[in-house]
């Protein structure tokens, strides 16, 4: 089934849309003991009691594709006389008013789900008039089938909590009596499957809260089918070989498991760019490879997460969006963007220390020339006249007496200047 056939049954759990036409159900204790049993007519419930049910039967059909609904698919012999599928398609074919067989399918719950304390079984039977769609989804006023089918859920059952409230025919505060509430839905499943907005009694969707640990044993013992694993035990099991694989958990290991979650999630892009919605990008080991060699794993750590993740998922391979995990892709976002810090930090840092060598140079010079200016005034304290022409002129100068005075005589040509005493002046 894919999410749209999921939510076209889901739609219909409503006050005004609802056609379930019996709810029938199996009270349990710790010790497996079938306390009591219920049967009703589903549009004759007390309106209160019509929406907790409407809300358990929409619980049972929630989640993620994949995760939390998992397609289980029935072997031939148990759909053979005997078989459980054969079960369910009586108690389909008797629209829940046969005691005896419901009695019968309770027992096989029972023995076949584990759980340590109370819970209750819950079956709904309806029969949706399914209208044919022209090719845009629009509905016509024609029907195609008559699809109907069953939801079972089973719902764990504890005590509340205890605590304080007041006690009205006492007209005081004192200890609040116990309930025994039946809590949100914990395993699900609807029989038979709408695949291609059709019956296929080949199938059941189940549904599970908890991804981690699904009830298994549920799977393969209540409904005969093989045992389908969530993408939560997909990633689970795909990250604890890598870890395994790559050794203790330090830096090293984090930066390569996010390099992996990285370059996975690329491929996925790629893959999704050149294939149909509906096809699935399978995590086989061609894949495995491809992918440690992009994340630059080596060669010898590679082959040893190769050969465990293909004995570990077998001839099914996971999708490999399964193994995501949308954490570990934020994480690495926040690290790309802080070595881009560092980088940018780093860059600066050479920025900086070639503006402080340029500043040192700079202040050398000055020092030089403050030096300069300092020898130029020891000089004019020291002799009466300082001379600074231009080399060329050095070769010039000449000292000759001129009435009676001994002086130095610099020849000048008609276009040269002259600067005495910072005064410029021709001759």
């Amino acid at each position: 089934m894919n999410k749209k056939e999921v939510l076209e049954l889901k739609r219909r759990f409503k006050k005004e849309s609802a056609t379930f036409t019996r709810v029938c159900g199996c009270y349990v204790d710790g010790n497996r003991n079938k306390i009591c049993k219920i049967g009703n007519t589903f549009l004759n419930l007390e309106e209160e009691e019509f929406y907790k049910y409407l809300e358990i039967a929409n619980k049972s059909l929630s989640g993620t594709l994949g995760n939390n609904l998992l397609e289980l698919s029935f072997p031939m012999e148990e759909e053979e006389v005997g078989g459980r599928q054969q079960i369910l398609m009586a108690l389909r074919e008797t629209k829940l008013e046969d005691e005896a067989l419901l009695d019968t399918y309770y027992d096989l719950v029972i023995d076949s789900y584990e759980h340590a304390g109370n819970y209750l079984i819950l079956l709904f039977h309806d029969a949706y008039d399914v209208l044919s769609r022209t090719s845009d989804n629009l509905n016509l006023d024609e029907s195609e089938e008559v699809y109907e089918y069953l939801i079972c859920a089973i719902c764990p059952v504890d005590l509340s909590k205890p605590g304080l409230g007041y006690l009205e025919e006492e007209k005081r505060i004192g200890a609040r009596v116990r309930d025994w509430i039946v809590g949100p839905v914990d395993t699900a499943f609807l029989f038979p499957a709408f695949n291609d907005r059709s019956t296929d009694i080949h199938a059941t969707l189940f549904y599970t809260k908890n991804t981690k640990e699904p009830h298994a044993e549920f799977m393969a013992n209540g409904l005969g089918c093989a045992v389908e694993h969530t993408a939560t035990e997909h990633k689970m099991a795909f990250h604890s070989i890598v870890r395994n694989v790559l050794g203790p958990e330090d830096e090293q290991t984090g930066e390569a498991l996010l390099d992996i979650q990285q370059n996975l999630s690329e491929m996925i892009d790629e893959y999704q760019e050149t294939h149909d919605e509906d096809d699935t990008f399978l995590l086989d080991r061609e894949v495995v490879g491809k992918l440690l060699a992009d994340s630059s794993i080596p060669e010898e750590k590679a082959s040893r997460i190769e050969k465990s993740v293909e004995e570990a998922f077998g001839e099914k391979p996971p999708a490999a969006e399964h193994v995501i995990d949308a954490k570990a892709l934020a994480q690495n976002e926040l690290r790309v963007e802080k070595l881009a810090l560092e980088d940018q930090v780093g860059s600066l840092t050479v920025q900086l220390n070639q503006k402080e060598d340029e500043l040192k140079e700079r202040t050398s010079r000055l020092v030089e020339k403050q030096e300069e200016i300092d020898s130029y005034i020891a000089e004019t304290k020291t002799y009466d006249v300082v001379l600074r022409v231009k080399p060329e002129k050095a070769s010039q100068i000449k000292s000759q007496v001129i009435d009676g005075q001994k002086c130095l005589v610099i020849p000048m040509e008609e276009d040269e200047h002259a600067a005495i005493n910072g005064i410029n002046t021709t001759v």
